[in-house]
């Protein structure tokens, strides 16, 4: 079998992969003018701006602020303007007399009224003696007792009309005090939440972009793979066209280039997806070209310093437990408050109105009377069947539940902190190891390189120098990634800080 029985497939493998690898270096997002390249801060600072869980986390902060301004209004004059008007379908009918059995009857008033009238009268006729004017005597009109005194009398008008302004406000409440206080207490619970909000967001950000940066050094890793593969390729046909060669190194050629070809797709498609995620984390659209700046090996001279033993790191920074206290805070407000209801109110009252009464709806006819009337008013607490008691002792068994969930969340973190710790010393014990075994490597390349291009080693031992240089990359990479990676677990289990005094971002985290 001739050489000339392979043209044709070794064009369309030198070719194919060649044509795919000059279309990445010239359509790669790094290359395109419109591109945005972002560094680590300026996804964070566009993710803190335009990240949907922030602002969701800004809105909730607004609106409880907004709660507790609410909740002031409480303690003011709660003024209320009122106006009424009623139709009497019946009219309340009042009795005046005697009973049912006619004793005094409706007569009572009649005697009332004679009773009164007779000495008035006898005293005028002692005027009229000698005067020579008759007296005409006075006769009490006849009555009649049980029509008045079963049908009474209809009292009230068909129409009645009020309109006026009545105010309240309480002066002592002690509850009502204390549940403002708690109106306090969950704006800063949200604030809190906001905050866990922002540290989770940066940790994704950061994750994404140290993806992507281990995505593009794996790249680099198998182009060079690639690049390597291509060269011995070209090598070891010129040594067959030679007769140096024999077709068994050609075709292990031929495949090392071929199996090299499908690991730079990969990681090729693996930086695009890790640049999706990374827009899609910081809140940018999906369509938008950008690319990042840096490198790991940026990242690797910050590897090596004195990292705090697990058990000196402070907890007093991580979100859960700040939570946990403002919500402790809170049961003891509540419990407060509960207690608070066994102590009296006072609140003081004023009304000032006007009301009409009338049988029609001639409103320009009406009479309007003002009432007016300024009250204090006392409540004080007897018994409402142990509700209160039982309450306080609802809250307490809540504030003891909280106590427990706090140790336990307090254990877990420790666990937390200590494995993000021993994950970076590993990484920096793995990369000093990475970092000798790549120069081992790389020699190892070289000498099997030249060698066999001298005719003194087999593909054999090129390929493998080749594999154990790619490992040795890798490795390194890994190790730096899986650094800084720990490195951001154990930011956000502490609740390090990633703003400064001046609002910048600060990535260095303050537990150094």
């Amino acid at each position: 079998m001739t050489f000339k029985k392979y043209l044709p497939v070794l064009a369309a493998l030198i070719l194919f992969p060649a044509a795919a690898l000059a279309q990445y270096r010239t359509d790669s997002l790094s290359t395109r003018g419109d591109t945005l390249v972002l560094t680590l801060d300026d996804a964070l600072r566009i993710a803190l701006s335009e990240n949907v869980s922030v602002k969701v986390a800004d809105k909730e902060i607004q609106r409880l602020k907004y709660a507790k301004a609410g909740s002031y209004s409480a303690l003011f004059p709660q003024i209320n303007f009122t106006g009424s008007y009623q139709r009497t379908i019946k009219k309340q009918v009042m009795y005046m007399g005697g009973n049912d059995d006619g004793e005094e009857g409706g007569g009572g008033m009649s005697s009332m009224f004679s009773g009164i009238m007779e000495p008035i009268m006898y005293y005028i006729q002692q005027l009229y003696q000698g005067t020579g004017v008759p007296y005409v005597p006075y006769v009490a009109p006849e009555t009649e007792t049980t029509s008045s005194s079963n049908d009474g009398i209809e009292v009230g008008r068909w129409n009645t009309w009020s309109a006026g302004i009545s105010a309240s406000m309480p002066i002592i409440n002690a509850q009502l005090w204390e549940s403002i206080k708690v109106s306090g207490q969950q704006v800063e619970l949200a604030v809190e939440k906001a905050r866990e909000s922002r540290l989770g967001m940066v940790s994704s950000v950061k994750n994404a972009y140290y993806g992507v940066l281990l995505a593009k050094e794996v790249f680099n890793v198998y182009k060079s793979v690639y690049e390597n593969a291509l060269e011995n390729l070209q090598l070891t046909e010129k040594k067959y066209e030679a007769q140096k060669a024999s077709e068994l190194d050609l075709a292990r050629a031929k495949t090392t280039f071929a199996n090299a070809i499908p690991n730079v797709y990969n990681a090729e498609s693996s930086i695009i997806l890790g640049l999706w995620q990374l827009k899609a984390v910081i809140g940018m659209d999906l369509d938008e070209n950008i690319d990042i700046a840096g490198s790991l090996d940026d990242y690797a001279d910050h590897m090596f310093y004195d990292i705090h033993q697990a058990d000196s790191v402070s907890l007093d920074g991580n979100t859960t437990m700040r939570q946990l206290e403002l919500q402790a805070e809170q049961l003891a407000s509540a419990i407060r408050m509960n207690a608070f209801a066994f102590i009296p109110t006072l609140s003081a009252s004023f009304s000032y109105s006007y009301n009409a009464m009338a049988n029609d709806f001639k409103f320009k006819q009406y009479q309007w009377t003002p009432y007016s009337f300024v009250g204090i008013s006392l409540n004080i607490p007897i018994f409402t069947g142990a509700k209160r008691i039982f309450d306080i002792k609802q809250s307490k068994l809540q504030a003891a539940e909280l106590d427990l969930q706090k140790q336990n969340t307090e254990r877990q973190l420790r666990i937390s902190v200590r494995q993000s710790v021993q994950s970076m010393e590993t990484a920096m014990q793995t990369y000093t190891a990475a970092k000798d075994a790549l120069e081992s490597a790389e020699k190892a390349y070289d000498i099997a390189a030249k060698s066999y291009d001298v005719g003194r080693s087999t593909l054999t031992d090129l390929d493998n120098a080749q594999l154990g240089l790619t490992q040795a990359k890798l490795s390194v990479s890994q190790a730096i990634y899986s650094f800084i990676t720990a490195k951001t677990g154990l930011e956000q289990t502490i609740g390090c800080d990633f703003l400064d005094d001046q609002g910048k971002v600060d990535l260095d985290g303050s537990y150094k």
